[in-house]
C-alpha cells in the first residue's frame, strides 16, 4: 500500500490502514469481505487475528478472507485464532489450476473446518485457454517480459499437455477454458473461482460451463493420467 514499514504484510498497522483508504477510496463505510492477503512472517499471527477481529467488530467488515496461505498447518494455526476470537472467517483465496495442484493439500481440511476455497488463476496465466494451442502468439502473456507466463516454462512437453487436454474438452463439447474451470469448480471445498477476462464475449464462454459442470470417472481418469505424465 505504502513504502516503507508496514506497508504491506500481516501488522495490526497495515491492515487496519489499508482499509480505510480502500473505503475511502471507494466512498463506502465497509466492505463485505476484507481480505489479509499474505503470510507476514514479521508479524505474530495472533497480532494479525486480532486486528481482522477488531475490523469486523467496528463495523467496517462482514466477513474475513485470508490469501496465499498454503501450508496446512499454518492454515490450522490462523484458523484456530479466529475461531477463538470469533472472527467470521469464510474464505481463503489460492492459487490453483490444473498445473498447480498445491492447494489440493488442504482440501479436507477446508471441507472439515467449514472454509471456501477461491481460485485464483485457474486458466494457469492464459495457458489453458485456446491461446497457445498452436505455439506461443506475439500478443500473448508468454511473450511480454513482464508477464509471469513465461516463454521457458512453455516446454514442448507442457504443450502437448495442452493439447491433449484440449482435445478432452473438445469429446465434452466445451473449449479447453471451460474444461479448466469445470474441473476446478467440481471440488465441492472450491466456491469459487476468479478469471480475468478481456471482454464480455469471455465472460460469457466462461459462464456456459453450468451446461456441463460434471465428470464422468472414466473423463477424470483421462484428465488425470495428461496430467501426471512426467515433462
Amino acid at each position: 500500500m505504502w513504502p516503507g514499514p508496514y506497508g504491506h504484510g500481516g501488522s495490526r498497522k497495515y491492515l487496519m490502514n489499508s482499509l480505510e483508504q480502500s473505503l475511502q477510496r471507494m466512498g463506502l463505510d465497509y466492505v463485505d469481505i476484507f481480505y489479509h492477503h499474505c503470510p507476514d512472517p514479521s508479524t505474530p499471527l495472533e497480532e494479525t487475528v486480532l486486528a481482522l477481529s477488531d475490523i469486523c467488530r467496528q463495523g467496517k467488515a462482514l466477513y474475513i478472507g485470508i490469501s496465499n496461505y498454503y501450508d496446512v498447518a499454518q492454515m490450522q494455526e490462523i484458523h484456530r485464532l479466529l475461531e477463538k476470537y470469533h472472527v467470521p472467517f469464510v474464505l481463503n483465496q489460492l492459487k490453483y489450476s490444473m498445473f498447480d495442484r498445491e492447494p489440493e493439500t488442504q482440501m479436507e481440511f477446508a471441507s472439515e473446518a467449514g472454509y471456501g476455497i477461491i481460485a485464483f488463476s485457474p486458466l494457469a496465466q492464459g495457458l489453458l485457454t485456446d491461446k497457445y494451442l498452436g505455439g506461443i502468439p506475439a500478443n500473448s502473456r508468454a511473450s511480454n517480459n513482464l508477464s509471469y507466463l513465461q516463454k521457458d516454462s512453455l516446454s514442448p512437453e507442457r504443450l502437448e499437455k495442452v493439447r491433449a487436454l484440449n482435445e478432452i474438452a473438445t469429446q465434452r463439447g466445451q473449449s479447453l477454458a471451460q474444461l479448466a474451470l469445470s474441473w476446478i469448480l467440481r471440488n465441492p471445498s472450491v466456491c469459487s473461482v476468479l478469471v480475468g477476462s478481456s471482454s464480455v464475449q469471455q465472460l460469457e464462454e466462461n459462464a456456459k460451463i453450468v451446461q456441463a459442470s460434471s465428470f464422468s470417472s472414466d473423463e477424470l481418469e483421462q484428465i488425470e493420467t495428461v496430467l501426471r505424465d512426467s515433462e
